[in-house]
């Protein structure tokens, strides 16, 4: 279900603290609210370990093994026989899967 409490308290708090203009108040919270209803100030990140099925403390080889298991199973080009619904599906799991590792190898790049 989508949060919607934002919006409300959002519209209140604006109209409180905006008393010499309270409509406009009201619609810069209602605005903030939904921003935070829809999660667009969200800090936290996707774990790109967990995209690839492993855990924090996995080696290099691990990683890399891990990858072209999951590349050799959604890669794009094996679909290419399949539906359309599945071979877009591929594409997206893939696309996860490339932005997981090239995260994953420009962290251990750093350290």
């Amino acid at each position: 279900m989508k949060r919607w409490y934002g919006k409300l308290l959002g519209f209140f708090a604006g109209a409180a603290l905006f008393r010499s203009n309270p409509f406009f108040g009201a619609l810069v919270g209602f605005l903030i609210g939904h921003a935070f209803d829809t999660d667009w100030f969200s800090l936290r990140r996707d774990n790109p370990y967990a995209a690839l099925g492993l855990s924090a403390d996995a080696t290099d080889t691990e990683v890399d093994l891990a990858y072209r298991r999951l590349m050799s199973q959604y890669h794009p080009d094996r679909m290419a026989g399949a539906a359309a619904e599945l071979r877009q599906q591929a594409e997206v799991r893939a696309r996860e899967i490339n932005q997981a590792y090239d995260r994953i190898k420009t962290q251990r790049r750093r350290r």
